[in-house]
């Protein structure tokens, strides 16, 4: 089931034992070694979060920096690739869920393929919402979460390696830095051999399992077009409050919607009324967006209009007062 929410064949798909953060360090601890050159979009908080993993695992790391609510443009990484002696991976957050900001893969995995690198794609908030094709796309290990589009609870991490990233994980030089997040050791443990490594969050695995059977059922291209017609559903009614999204156009997330918070507005009052009257949390801006935006989540069994309607009209009776 992961493979078919994944779009991929590949054989090395499963979810690692711990949150999304867990997933993004999987992805780095097997395929860098100390010295390697790698090239990361920081176009939000979890591209930086990248750039921080990888730094810790002995990169030296070429960061693409683009003003936070815009793309990882393919431009850019051209460039980024061209100041690289042998580049190792290229990494990008699909969805970056501190801006709502939806990157295009399919022509960024070209170019570190061209350039010999392995690409990673971070799909915490976009797995399960939005398109997500690991194989058309040419990404070589993604990771996600369970707790967005999912709609599971937190604690898992679903992975995808290509073969050509097993490979590069098994033929390392130096040690996998994790014991606990070594690919050659977790292989054996989810492969028919079952050499016992840790203990599986079981009631976790049992939880995606049926979250991920409901969003079979549901159909991917149903709970795409859910997503996105909640998504425009919200941007109608926000647009009519005087209310504009802070990512940039035709790129926007239909599950995490970020926006500016109006001129005048105590934006902190407002997410504490919403929550304290109404039984609704918005999340705040992060980084430099704190205090200037709102983030609205509509994921998974979330991702409903009598939910954006009674987000609507909370929010109109709130800014009338």
């Amino acid at each position: 089931m992961l493979r078919a929410v994944f779009q991929t064949r590949n054989p090395m798909t499963f979810p690692v034992s711990g949150t999304g953060s867990a997933g993004m360090e999987f992805c780095f601890v097997n395929l860098i070694e100390p010295g390697d050159e790698v090239v990361i979009g920081v176009n939000g908080v979890f591209g930086n979060r990248m750039c921080d993993v990888a730094e810790r695992c002995g990169a030296r790391v070429h960061r693409i920096e683009t003003e936070w609510g815009r793309i990882i443009e393919p431009d850019a990484l051209a460039t980024a690739l061209r100041q690289c002696r042998q580049p190792k991976l290229v990494a990008v957050v699909h969805a970056e869920t501190s801006t709502g900001a939806l990157t295009p893969p399919a022509d960024l995995a070209r170019l570190a393929h061209e350039a010999g690198a392995l690409f990673v794609l971070d799909t915490v908030t976009s797995l399960g919402g939005c398109p997500v094709a690991l194989d058309d796309w040419g990404v070589d290990a993604a990771y996600s979460g369970t707790q967005k589009c999912l709609s599971a609870p937190p604690g898992l991490a679903p992975v995808s390696f290509s073969p050509r990233a097993v490979e590069t994980a098994r033929r390392r030089k130096t040690k996998v830095q994790s014991w606990y997040l070594d690919l050659n050791l977790l292989a054996a443990y989810w492969g028919e051999d079952r050499v016992y490594h840790h203990t599986a969050p079981i009631s976790m695995n049992y939880a995606l399992h049926e979250a991920l059977r409901l969003v079979l059922t549901e159909g991917l291209a149903a709970r795409w077009q859910r997503h996105q017609q909640n998504h425009l559903r919200l941007k109608a009614g926000l647009e009519s409050l005087g209310i504009s999204f802070a990512a940039q156009e035709g790129h926007r997330l239909w599950q995490l919607n970020a926006v500016h918070v109006p001129p005048g507005v105590d934006e902190a009052a407002v997410r504490h009324r919403l929550l304290n009257e109404f039984g609704i949390e918005i999340g705040a801006g992060l980084g430099p967006w704190k205090g200037k935006v709102w983030r609205i989540g509509l994921m998974g069994e979330n991702s409903r209009p009598e939910n954006v309607d009674r987000l609507l009209d909370a929010l109109r009776r709130t800014l009338h007062r």
